[in-house]
């Protein structure tokens, strides 16, 4: 009976997926979150602090699960490295790292450099070998572009949040630089893929929410650099929530889809829409930013719920771990 435990639990690490540092993303996501909520709206500091330790505690989970697999079962990784659309899953590792580094800003600033500093060297080592594969190699094909492409490169924008404040601002200039040329480009080439080629899968779907994370991170990380908002960053931010309002308008069609971890691309997005709506109340002190900002954090604190339970649920299940039908 434990030999045929132990194979169960090696088959199941097997089917460990990348895309479950996306859940990362998002619980980080929403720290920061409740964390501005707290200098901007007067939110309780307590929550910030909660959802800090509960994020480190699943990125725990999740590395040391995917590290046991890399270990055990390199075949796998590599099988996920090698496929045309998990291969742009990979970067939320260095981006988890960037974004755990920014959100511990306010605890302990060398252990944000520590991972700022491992995040950006992995975020660009992933960028140029991204990169590399997408120029060289024969297997991608325009069914194989979605939203999720945006990851690995357009990711360079989020290098700034928390490199400004350790003081690295050519090297922020630098990362920012390359995920805002790379978003225009992307951009085009995903839209065209959208527009005129077969429809997304139902598994990748919620990965259209990708749309609102570049401009609204990119507003954030440009706002830091600039030191303030203008036409540049004015225009980021109206990209950002009319995607949102785009994509929030089309949520019937979203709740019809069936539960993949795919689901946790809601979260960065949204989350980086809140963020960025209170950065625009903190600055123009305008109410309508400010409605703005507490109807995002609620609507971000809301779908993550949904999505911390519909996980546990799909653990308990044991719809996780499964290979793919």
């Amino acid at each position: 009976m434990n030999q045929q435990a132990r194979l169960s639990h090696a088959s199941k690490l097997a089917y460990f997926p990348i895309s479950f540092f996306a859940m990362i993303m998002g619980m980080s996501g929403l720290t920061l979150a409740w964390e501005k909520a707290h200098l901007v709206l007067g939110a309780p500091e307590l929550i910030g602090q909660l959802l800090l330790g509960l994020t480190l505690c699943l990125f725990t989970v999740v590395a040391g699960s995917y590290l046991m697999k890399l270990a055990t079962q390199p075949q796998a990784v590599q099988a996920e490295l090698e496929h045309p659309v998990k291969l742009s899953f990979f970067p939320t590792i260095s981006i988890s790292l960037l974004l755990l580094s920014a959100a511990l800003l306010p605890v302990s600033k060398p252990l944000s450099l520590l991972l700022w500093a491992i995040g950006a060297a992995l975020h660009l080592l992933f960028t140029l070998y991204v990169l590399t594969q997408w120029i060289h190699h024969p297997k991608f094909q325009i069914a194989h572009s979605t939203p999720a492409w945006f990851i690995p490169i357009v990711g360079n924008v989020i290098v700034p949040l928390a490199g400004v404040e350790h003081g690295f601002m050519a090297l922020s200039w630098f990362f920012f630089s390359i995920g805002i040329l790379f978003w225009i480009i992307l951009k085009a080439l995903i839209l065209n893929r959208v527009i005129f080629h077969d429809p997304l899968p139902e598994k990748l779907l919620p990965t259209l929410f990708i749309f609102i994370a570049p401009p609204a991170v990119g507003f954030v990380a440009y706002t830091k650099l600039t030191g303030g908002i203008d036409a540049m960053g004015q225009i980021l931010f109206n990209v950002a929530m009319f995607l949102v309002l785009l994509l929030v308008t089309q949520f019937p069609r979203f709740t019809k889809i069936r539960f993949f971890i795919s689901w946790w691309a809601y979260s960065f997005p949204l989350a980086a829409a809140s963020v960025a709506a209170q950065v625009m109340y903190a600055t123009t002190a305008k109410a309508v930013f400010g409605y703005l900002a507490y109807a995002l954090l609620a609507l971000v604190t809301a779908v993550i719920l949904l999505l911390l339970v519909r996980t546990l649920k799909a653990v308990v299940d044991d719809e996780i771990c499964q290979p793919e039908g």
